[in-house]
């Protein structure tokens, strides 16, 4: 079974923009590029480090960690620089009503 939380509404968010949510000890960091949302565990495999602290680059659609410079594929979670080599969870994000949704495993 599959949880879908609320995170927000779409409009509360700008493009190039992250913001930070707990739920239930899960950090996640949502990033909005032009009109498509992305969600990710808010913390970087390199150092634990909050990525929601970090830049968002949108034309290369990653994030990156303000510790220690690593990037993460906003899509795949992948890393795309040094020094973290381990990816990021990422979560699928859906929008109903304005309101942005993610899914939960």
């Amino acid at each position: 079974m599959v949880d879908r939380l609320i995170l927000c509404k779409a409009e509360d968010i700008e493009s190039g923009e992250v913001k930070s949510f707990e739920v239930n000890g899960l950090h996640i960091a949502l990033v909005k590029i032009a009109d498509e949302f992305y969600a990710v565990t808010d913390r970087c495999s390199h150092e634990n480090y909050a990525l929601s602290d970090g830049e968002v680059w949108e034309d290369e659609v990653e994030i990156e960690c303000p510790r220690h410079g690593s990037t993460f594929d906003l899509r795949t979670g992948a890393p795309c620089s040094l020094p973290a080599t381990e990816p990021i969870q990422t979560f699928e994000v859906e929008i109903v009503e304005d309101e942005v949704r993610v899914k939960l495993p």
